[in-house]
């Protein structure tokens, strides 16, 4: 049941990273629709992984899991550039190194 739990948690991630998304995308436009990307992959792929086996299971938690990394990198970056203040990320990235956490062990 951990693909559901960390499916469940990387959706509550991608509402939780959204209107910070809005935000960013008043100072940079591409950084903003490169961090809706990869928030929005880390759902998708996880669902997809929950319906496959072997390898291709495999793949496309570790896909999820580079996203959710990637989202991470996004929105730290985001900060430095001054678009969020460091008091926004807290939150975001737990839930974001959390999902991670599960994705680890379910690609073992």
């Amino acid at each position: 049941m951990q693909n559901f739990q960390c499916y469940q948690l990387s959706i509550g991630a991608v509402r939780m990273v959204r209107p910070l998304i809005e935000r960013i995308e008043v100072h940079d436009r591409d950084l903003g629709r490169q961090l809706r990307r990869c928030v929005s992959s880390v759902p998708l792929n996880v669902a997809e992984g929950s319906r496959s086996a072997g390898r291709n299971r495999q793949a496309r938690y570790a896909n999820a899991m580079g996203s959710a990394r990637e989202s991470t990198a996004c929105l730290e970056t985001a900060e430095a550039l001054g678009y969020l203040g460091a008091d926004e990320l807290p939150v975001a990235v737990d839930r974001l190194d959390h999902i991670v956490a599960i994705l680890f062990r379910l690609c073992r």
